[in-house]
């Protein structure tokens, strides 16, 4: 049984959110998102709370339940407050800067200045060594992070990389000189 999935969701005042059939659309202030759920999971609408429950008691629906309440939560907590990610930039003449309103501009170690556009929806600020990603919809402003960090990905043995805000590096130690007889 899902423990998640048994939590209902509560609605913050000024967010709106329509059941229609098998789709679920929640409206804020930030923006709307629609939601499709899948067959065996009911969605019901309380005053302000949303409950979601599995058709039938089973393994499998049991995953799908505690997935769509987490899916639900954050288009609520989205549409309501937004999500943010934070990226740093670790090595000499790694920077990042918008060429305008909707692209990107990373130099990172190429011979060449890599572009980015950034997604609909999304907002990117970049000063410097750190950029920032802001948004409604939790699954573009993570896909788009990871987007960025794929560029250049921390490397273990300097630490040289894209790497989220507060990320832990693991270190390695570099080959040792053989010892002279």
């Amino acid at each position: 049984m899902s423990r998640i999935g048994k939590q209902p969701i509560i609605i913050p005042t000024g967010v709106e959110v329509k059941i229609e059939g098998q789709i679920i659309t929640v409206k804020g202030p930030k923006g709307e998102i629609k939601q499709s759920v899948i067959a065996g999971i009911l969605v019901a609408k309380k005053e302000n709370e949303l409950i979601v429950a599995p058709v039938k008691e089973s393994k499998q629906w049991s995953k799908f339940w505690g997935l769509t309440r987490a899916l639900l939560h954050n288009n609520i907590v989205g549409v309501n407050e937004g999500f943010v990610k934070k990226l740093e930039m670790v090595g000499v003449g790694y920077k990042a800067a918008m060429s305008d309103s909707r692209t990107l501009k990373i130099e990172a170690g190429f011979s060449h200045s890599v572009m980015m556009i950034v997604p609909d929806g999304l907002t990117a600020t970049a000063e410097k060594n750190n950029i920032t990603i802001s948004g409604f919809d939790k699954q573009k402003v993570g896909q788009f992070a990871a987007k960025i960090r794929a560029i250049r990905p921390p490397e273990p043995y300097k630490g040289k990389g894209i790497r989220y805000q507060g990320e832990k590096v693991r270190r390695k130690e570099g080959k040792k000189a053989a010892a002279v007889k």
